[in-house]
């Protein structure tokens, strides 16, 4: 990726508790991410690929059409903050994907998102 199609993206879960059903293996986790076009150019999220993977090693992979229902748009230094949630059947997994992203000088890229951890409190040390 060029310096000049580059975006940041940041990651904060949260466990939802109220949601969740750890009797039923049913953990709910909501997470907040922030998405920073950090390079020169303008750029539209398109889609999101996540992987979801919980502590047994299962996996649930989402493919989609942009984010909470939009394809922002970021200039350079401009940001976007959505929250979405994920259930997982532990009470630790991880996430990590990455969007498709296109500059718009027509190039495409990825946007990693780094991989976190789903946690509920007090599991980890």
């Amino acid at each position: 990726m060029s310096e000049k199609n580059k975006v940041l993206v940041e990651a904060k879960p949260q466990y939802i508790e109220s949601q969740s059903s750890p009797e039923q293996n049913r953990f709910v986790f909501a997470y907040t991410i922030t998405i920073t076009n950090v390079g020169a150019v303008p750029a539209r999220l398109l889609t999101r690929h996540w992987l979801i993977t919980d502590a047994n090693g299962k996996v649930q992979e989402v493919n989609g059409d942009g984010v909470v229902g939009e394809n922002p748009h970021l200039n350079p230094g401009d940001s976007f903050r959505y929250t979405s949630a994920a259930m997982i059947e532990t009470p630790v997994g991880v996430m990590q994907g990455k969007y498709k992203m296109v500059s718009d000088t027509g190039e495409n890229f990825s946007a990693a998102i780094p991989k976190f951890t789903l946690s509920i409190p007090r599991t980890l040390h």
